[in-house]
């Protein structure tokens, strides 16, 4: 039975939950034993909220939190990432939790009809009463497409409770009048889990039909709560702007680690998202041959990704004792050394810093072989691209 607990009432009930344990079935890395999962739900001013926790809080380090795509929860968005073998040095030095979106639990009840579902801002406002039941202090965020909206709309209002954030196909921009008449059409001819597929994935892998295409279509289309994801799709595609703009007053200000496969269907949104943000925080990383769910196709080039943006936020390689740079600080998304090391025998392009014409331009990528033959001007930073 999943724990539950008013908003309210959490600290002072925090004892006489019941929790269930569940044993993740995973290879294990010799010498190491099964984690156990403790899975919660609390209530908010916007309705009930599940996740998953594992390990045990470590000290002086924040925990890793989760946030899932539409039409996937927290296994089928983050399994592959985070049973891939390198990972596991990771995460056994972090308490994770895994949250996942109303109604998108394994074995959610669908939701009555007429149910108002939260918007993608109330969502994100859901996350302090987890963090409050939980007594955590500060995060690094790991989100994909709506799930990586959800987390930066968090660290826009709680900055001070966010040291990072992974941002899988992150799109901060509100749907455009184009958008919206290109979703409708869309809408017309076809179906939530085609049109939800669209979104995960790039044409040229639907077209492809992998066993990967296949398994994810038989997961969305045959998902007993269909209903319920059909509403966080659109309270995906009714999303606010998040009006970011480097050195603005609305930006990130934690370290930022941007990524998207090569050809996916929000590399666009992901580059002009990289030109809005502050280049000496953020990293972009542009992932060759990984598709749209780069942390599904790709989870060992990820991983080592994570690797590196956590050692430039000042957590040790070996994650021994003096782990925490001093001070406690973040002090960059990605050491160079690192981004040298990711990207040896690997091709490497810049990202152009151009300004935007308007809120709905695209800023360019330019290769090292560009037409052009000059490089963006603006300081130096992380905003490199690395095709991996």
């Amino acid at each position: 039975m999943v724990s539950r607990v008013l908003g309210h009432q959490r600290s002072a009930t925090m004892a006489e939950l019941q929790e269930v344990q569940i044993t993740e079935e995973k290879p294990l890395l010799p010498g190491q034993t099964p984690e156990t999962a403790k899975t919660h739900s609390v209530e908010t001013p916007y309705g009930s909220v599940t996740f998953t926790v594992y390990g045990t809080p470590k000290p002086k380090r924040p925990a890793i939190l989760t946030y899932h795509d539409v039409g996937l929860n927290y296994k089928s968005c983050f399994q592959p990432l985070f049973q891939f073998g390198d990972m596991q040095e990771i995460i056994q030095n972090f308490v994770r939790v895994h949250v996942d979106a109303p109604g998108m639990e394994e074995g959610a009840p669908v939701f009555p009809l007429g149910y108002q579902y939260p918007s993608l801002d109330q969502l994100a406002d859901m996350i302090p009463c987890i963090l409050q039941y939980l007594n955590f202090s500060t995060i690094i965020g790991v989100g994909v497409g709506a799930g990586a909206y959800i987390l930066s709309r968090y660290a826009l209002t709680h900055p001070d409770t966010v040291e990072g954030l992974v941002l899988i196909n992150i799109d901060p921009n509100a749907k455009g009048w184009m958008d919206w008449a290109a979703h409708k059409l869309t809408g017309l001819t076809s179906s939530i889990p085609e049109m939800i597929l669209g979104h995960l994935f790039s044409q040229e892998e639907l077209s492809g039909n992998s066993e990967l295409i296949q398994k994810y279509r038989n997961i969305i289309t045959h998902a007993p709560n269909l209903e319920n994801i059909e509403l966080y799709w659109n309270s995906y595609n009714n999303r606010r702007d998040l009006n970011l703009e480097r050195g603005g007053a609305v930006t990130l200000r934690c370290p930022v680690m941007l990524v998207v496969g090569d050809q996916a269907p929000h590399e666009d949104a992901v580059v002009e998202c990289n030109s809005k943000l502050d280049p000496t925080q953020t990293s972009f990383l542009k992932m060759a041959d990984s598709g749209g769910q780069p942390q599904l196709t790709q989870p060992g080039k990820l991983t080592e990704a994570f690797k590196y943006f956590l050692q430039g936020m000042g957590y040790s390689e070996y994650w021994g004792p003096g782990a925490v740079a001093e001070g406690g600080g973040a002090p960059r998304a990605m050491a160079s050394s690192c981004m040298t090391r990711l990207s040896r025998s690997r091709t490497a392009s810049l990202t152009s810093a151009a300004s935007i014409d308007g809120n709905r331009s695209r800023s360019r990528t330019l290769s090292q072989g560009s037409e052009s033959g000059t490089l963006p001007s603006g300081p130096p930073g992380h905003t490199m691209e690395v095709s991996c």
